[in-house]
């Protein structure tokens, strides 16, 4: 039986998220019905997170046993062929049979997008979020330094969220601008449900004036979710990085 690291990227304006469902199409679902009928096995995966409906992926990283002897470029030639336009395979690598996509991982970067813009561009819907106020990407940076360490982060995740643990550490936390595109990426040892959407609202909030500038510390603080800025649209975020 060998174990497989497939390293995918997908838009995933199509699919109710990664994780298989009973009622909706999900990524998970699309690449397991692929493999199965390219090896002629029944694959179950093994994905590195979930992410929700409509967040992308420009890095996913899943784990499986087979028994096919089709070597690591014959596999991503025959799986693309398979897979539709919006999935993508990129790598694959065989690995030690201990090896684990998810249990294995150390921590996982994301980005959120913004286009900072009066005038909506066509080709950024679904990929991206359009915020027609200004933002001072320098001013938002400075501020998100406050969430780098290890903290509660209770403030910052969805009620839904069913954590009993909503610790987590967050490695770096930058926010550039790139013409009219401001891009928000933050690594970290793991993150809760919705965890970098409300930290990205959060930041837009102090920018806009509606939270006061230095307040981070406070909403990480106080654990009320009521009290940090709102969870922005699924569009804009992608899973950027995983680290092993």
């Amino acid at each position: 039986m060998r174990n497989l690291l497939l390293t995918l990227a997908y838009n995933g304006s199509a699919y109710h998220g990664w994780q298989r469902q009973n009622n909706a199409l999900t990524v998970q679902q699309v690449v397991e019905e692929s493999l199965s009928g390219l090896l002629g096995e029944d694959i179950t995966v093994n994905g590195c997170s979930r992410t929700d409906a409509g967040v992308h992926a420009k890095t996913y990283c899943l784990t499986f046993g087979t028994e096919t002897t089709i070597p690591p470029m014959g596999l991503i030639r025959g799986l693309n062929d398979r897979l539709p336009g919006d999935i993508a395979v990129r790598e694959c690598r065989e690995m030690p049979a201990d090896f684990h996509a998810r249990f294995s991982c150390r921590g996982k970067e994301y980005l959120y997008i913004v286009h900072n813009s009066e005038i909506k561009d066509p080709f950024y819907k679904d990929t991206a979020m359009r915020w027609r106020y200004p933002i001072d990407a320098e001013l938002l940076d400075r501020e998100a330094k406050d969430f780098i360490g290890e903290h509660d982060f209770k403030a910052f995740c969805s009620a839904d969220c069913d954590k009993e643990n909503t610790v987590r550490e967050i490695y770096s936390y930058d926010v550039r601008r790139e013409g009219d595109l401001v891009r928000f990426t933050v690594s970290g040892s793991g993150f809760l449900y919705n965890m970098v959407r409300i930290t990205v609202g959060t930041l837009l909030y102090i920018g806009e004036g509606k939270l006061p500038k230095g307040s981070i510390p406070r909403l990480i603080e106080s654990r009320d979710r009521t009290l940090a800025g709102k969870t922005v649209e699924p569009g804009g975020l992608y899973l950027n990085r995983v680290f092993y």
